[in-house]
């Protein structure tokens, strides 16, 4: 499955045996059943969910689109398109404590259980508007995208673990009957910056409930060039 699929997308030389052998390691230990981490695969009401999400739609966008300006000024990522199964667990992990942000932290707070998978479901039905981006700076980050990173800091190729277009692992259920704890999240579309911070907060500890470390291990095989160009070619992709 997921690493069958970073060693045909690896790029470069061979990881030695012992990288190949922490990665692997890591990432059996994180797919495991989401019941030990308490996520619903309850499905959601969209058309409940689009009234109940007004209060979400001052800083996401009312369809989860929010305007380059508004992120500037914010800093609140895209919702559209995310992976319905992936915003329940960000809201819990912000309500929980396992990731904290000024912001978010209370708003989560408030929405009530019964809600959440009302509001997931209608963003996620919703369709990510893509940006330009640079055009050099992108076709960079596809590479790693597709291809991931040799030696001497092997990074698998994103793709595994996110999907073609940055969808996310939106086809789980054809493998697991509940959401696995790594649920990768749909990006392509995503604000650039706000990829690029993420990344950022992985790599120097700051967001750490990524289950088994799986992406603070990744980002910290980024370099900033790296974090730039991948970010750049996500926010472009066409969803």
């Amino acid at each position: 499955m997921i690493i069958s699929g970073f060693r045909r997308l690896r790029n470069g030389a061979p990881p030695s045996r012992e990288e190949n052998s922490k990665m692997k390691q890591r990432l059996l230990l994180a797919i495991v059943f989401a019941g030990a981490a308490g996520i619903s695969s309850a499905a959601g009401n969209p058309e409940a969910g689009k009234e109940k999400s007004a209060a979400c739609g001052g800083c996401h966008g009312v369809d989860g689109n929010n305007a380059p300006e508004i992120f500037a000024a914010l800093k609140a990522p895209k919702l559209a398109g995310q992976l319905p199964e992936y915003i329940t667990k960000q809201l819990h992990d912000f309500r929980a404590g396992r990731r904290a942000n000024e912001q978010m932290t209370p708003q989560a707070q408030a929405v009530a259980e019964a809600d959440i998978a009302d509001i997931a479901a209608y963003f996620g039905q919703q369709k990510a508007t893509p940006a330009e981006g640079k055009k050099d700076l992108a076709a960079q980050g596809e590479k790693i995208f597709y291809k991931g990173k040799g030696r001497p800091a092997v990074v698998a190729a994103c793709v595994g673990c996110h999907g073609l277009k940055g969808v996310g692992r939106s086809d789980w259920n054809r493998t697991y009957s509940r959401p696995p704890v790594v649920l990768a999240p749909a990006l392509g579309g995503q604000h650039a910056a706000y990829i690029a911070a993420q990344l950022k907060a992985y790599k120097d500890g700051a967001r750490n409930n990524d289950p088994a470390k799986v992406m603070r291990d990744i980002a910290g095989r980024l370099d900033e060039q790296d974090i730039a160009a991948v970010s750049e070619y996500l926010a472009t992709i066409v969803r």
